[in-house]
């Protein structure tokens, strides 16, 4: 219990534990000393700017870390362990605060808006907790209001808000207790709250005038124990003003939120479609309820600052067709698909607090075609954009995705031709983007130059199944569990891979988390057969796995498809890894694939772990290794090719911090 509230027991000795720095025992008292901020300048995924050049979306705000800044407080130790405060914040350390200690960031540059990334304990029962948080200033203080009502799920898939929750799947493998409990007597008793998770959730705050470079931003508990993750400063522009659209204030619109708006808004679009005009949706909070359903039409914003578009859950009388037992805000495409949809500038705030994969709940859905989707700040939906095809030439571009239940971004069935580029995707609980081509392929479609944080649950970016997709210049940091940084899965009943996956100009940080299923390390980028062979031509070509858990890259079928299935096709060029906890490369399948100027440094085990599909044959692995020349750093060269070398659980190295090559 901690403020008289939640807190997990196996978290208790690192509440209560001071950090130890070279065996010296260090305090709160003693730790704005001993960490003390060396530079107010920003970094990009807890890593200097300068290692991830032209890779992430292009944003706002300067992310300043909260382990590095002066703090009264206590450094959680670095750690990634899934379920911990640690593992799930950028950079996997954070600073925890008790009510009056501090943590304060120097502003890199002009600042009027700020944006928190926390984390505060839940309720006894669940279901979270209010708690305030000063802001203090050059100017004063300010109250911001921390909440942890959508933070904290627990147990397995698709999880629960109970920490009291017996198992929700008793004839599931537990890996806990290396058993199947409905199977097992006795039935083996299993911690609760089983499986934490989820903990960190983010709050805005527009300052009320300009702050300059060199100033303090001092954040301060109050009345709970508070983790502090990061701070976002960033220079709001002024509000956006369109005398020439349709503003739906003209069309009772409630800016107060006091009011159901959407009848209002449903309003406004009719009669925007008839004069050929935008609809405008100015400054103020709109209470939306239900679906917008949009076609043919532009609704713009005066800026993700300053309008939001809110709502809460509704329970429906009865279930959808569609399997809905919820309905909540969204701007939907409509049945049968929308063309010509253009939403700007705005920010779309749900109310999801659990996750139920048959509702649509997500901010924007349906089918879109000939559309764009731009500068939409969304949070506290279950996805922030589901797409289900057919659809085709939409770009989704400069939009902030946050602390959703699912998925930041996924095209789902039948998507072609369409773009997401230069967004920004933080605390997502599945893949931050997804293309997922289930029943029809996804054809054509490009992810690129998008920064992708902390998913607590899958990868950064998966690709199931498809032809001729691209993912580009992206940046992916931290992922938690079950997942990792870069995932290309035959699986989910996709359609197969063909034509060609590009995979070019990639970075990972911190990736390749543990497997529960299998108790291993995943690769930085990972590569599964499951539900069939993968044999497109495949291309990775000058990414960089950077800080990698566990392995770097890897191939991996299930073992009992093992003998059915393999990876061929996949070549990798141009590619750096620097560091490891075992291997470069990790190859678990049959197949083979190739590697040109592929340079490794920081290495904790043997360069290749090639166990091919276990069958350990006389004349070596299933698995074969194409050396096409330039590998340096001696990695790949004894291994060659197809060199058994099979180490089901090597231990684990954790490498240096990356630098410059």
């Amino acid at each position: 219990m901690v403020g008289g509230m939640f807190a997990p027991p196996r978290w208790a000795a690192l509440l209560a534990t001071p950090l130890v720095t070279l065996g010296v025992a260090i305090g709160p008292a003693d730790a704005a000393a001993a960490h003390p901020s060396t530079s107010p300048a920003a970094t990009r995924a807890a890593l200097d700017p300068a290692l991830v050049a032209g890779r992430g979306a292009t944003v706002a705000f300067a992310e300043q870390e909260a382990e590095h800044a002066v703090t009264t407080g206590v450094v959680l130790s670095p750690g990634r362990t899934a379920y911990t405060l640690a593992a799930e914040a950028s950079g996997r350390s954070a600073v925890q605060l008790d009510p009056g200690e501090y943590v304060e960031f120097t502003l890199p540059r002009a600042t009027n808006a700020i944006t928190v990334r926390y984390s505060i304990p839940d309720a006894p029962d669940g279901g979270g907790i209010t708690a305030p948080l000063s802001v203090g200033t050059p100017g004063g203080t300010r109250t911001m209001t921390l909440t942890s009502q959508y933070s904290w799920l627990y147990n397995q898939y698709p999880f629960t808000n109970d920490p009291r929750a017996g198992l929700l799947h008793p004839d599931w493998w537990i890996t806990e207790c290396g058993c199947v409990p409905a199977a097992t007597t006795p039935v083996p008793e299993i911690a609760k709250p089983f499986r934490p998770m989820h903990f960190y959730d983010e709050q805005r705050l527009l300052l009320g005038r300009t702050y300059r470079a060199g100033e303090k931003i001092r954040l301060t508990a109050r009345q709970v124990t508070t983790t502090i993750d990061l701070l976002d400063s960033e220079l709001a522009g002024a509000p956006k003003i369109d005398l020439g659209a349709v503003n739906v204030l003209l069309f009772g619109a409630d800016p107060t939120g006091r009011r159901d708006a959407a009848p209002a808004f449903e309003r406004a679009i009719a009669y925007a479609k008839k004069v050929h005009r935008a609809v405008y949706l100015p400054p103020g909070t709109f209470q939306v309820n239900r679906h917008i359903v949009v076609d043919d039409v532009t609704i713009t914003g005066a800026g993700n600052w300053y309008t939001k578009v809110k709502g809460h859950e509704v329970a429906l009388d009865t279930p959808d067709p569609d399997g809905s037992v919820h309905t909540g805000v969204g701007f939907y495409g409509k049945a049968g698909g929308s063309r010509n949809v253009h939403l700007a500038d705005f920010a779309i705030e749900g109310d999801v607090r659990e996750r139920i994969d048959t509702d649509q709940v997500n901010a924007i859905g349906g089918a879109m075609s000939d559309s764009t989707i731009s500068g939409l700040h969304l949070r506290h939906t279950k996805v922030g954009l589901w797409f289900d095809g057919p659809m085709s030439n939409t770009s989704i571009t400069g939009n902030v995705i946050v602390d959703q239940i699912a998925d930041g971004l996924n095209f789902h069935t039948g998507v072609t031709g369409s773009l997401a580029r230069n967004n920004f995707i933080r605390n997502t609980g599945d893949d931050g983007l997804a293309m997922w081509a289930e029943k029809t392929t996804n054809r054509g479609n490009t992810f690129d130059r998008n920064t992708i944080q902390t998913p607590t649950l899958a990868n950064g970016i998966a690709i199931y199944g498809g032809t001729d997709n691209t993912v580009s210049r992206n940046l992916i940091a931290d992922p938690i569990r079950e997942g990792s940084g870069i995932h290309a899965g035959s699986r989910f009943g996709a359609e197969p891979f063909a034509g060609h996956l590009w995979i070019t100009d990639n970075t990972t940080v911190r990736a390749g988390t543990y497997e529960l299923n299998w108790n291993i390390g995943l690769g930085a980028i990972w590569f599964y057969a499951l539900d069939k062979s993968i044999d497109a031509d495949f291309r990775v070509t000058g990414d960089h796995f950077l800080d990698s858990t566990y392995n770097a890259i890897m191939l991996v079928s299930d073992w009992p498809v093992k003998d059915q299935y393999s990876i061929n096709g996949v070549h990798f060029k141009d590619v750096r890894v620097d560091g490891t906890g075992t291997s470069v490369v990790s190859a678990r399948a049959a197949g083979g694939a190739t590697f040109e100027n592929v340079d490794a440094r920081n290495v904790g085990a043997v360069g290749v772990n090639n166990c091919g599909s276990f069958h350990f044959t006389p004349s070596g692995s299933e698995f074969t290794l194409g050396d096409f020349g330039g590998n340096d750093g001696g990695w790949l060269g004894p291994y060659v090719p197809n060199v058994i070398t099979c180490d089901d659980r090597p231990a684990v190295v954790p490498p240096p911090a990356p630098s410059s090559w």
